[in-house]
């Protein structure tokens, strides 16, 4: 039986207007599943002949990796095509601040994930039988703040 495990619904992501000097976060509408970010250290191999026959490695570059997520499309302000929405973000090539908040009971202090990004995907999915959606993914760029 599980005990402690925590429900993730309810994680919002927002998207920053790049205002300042206070800048707005806009929750993107109807948000399905969500991946990410998906923290990494690279490591370079330094092996050489004066090794004990292991391979040996150094730490290099943390990354965060990519978010992605897909959404019931409704082409509004935020998601859909207009100037400020995260298709124009990714057509503009524009750096964007984002947020994941987990839900409430996480943690006190660990529930919101702040980070920059370039939105580097964004497909329609049309079915026939089905709803229109989209799945977009966001590339971290930088260190992302976990408070």
């Amino acid at each position: 039986m599980a005990t402690g495990a925590l429900s993730s619904f309810g994680t919002l992501i927002k998207m920053g207007d790049g205002g300042t000097p206070t800048e707005t976060f806009t929750t993107i509408a109807e948000v399905r599943d969500i991946s990410g970010p998906a923290f990494a250290l690279g490591t370079e191999e330094v092996t050489n002949h004066d090794s004990a026959g292991w391979r040996e490695y150094v730490p290099t570059l943390l990354e965060a990796g990519e978010v992605s997520f897909d959404l019931n499309f409704k082409g509004d302000a935020t998601q859909g095509f207009a100037a400020g929405s995260v298709y124009s973000a990714m057509t503009g090539k524009t750096k964007k601040n984002f947020t994941i908040t987990l839900p409430s009971g996480v943690g006190s202090s660990n529930d919101v994930i702040s980070f920059a990004g370039y939105v580097t995907g964004f497909e329609i999915s049309a079915p026939v039988e089905g709803v229109l959606s989209a799945s977009l993914t966001i590339m971290i760029t930088g260190a992302p703040s976990i408070a």
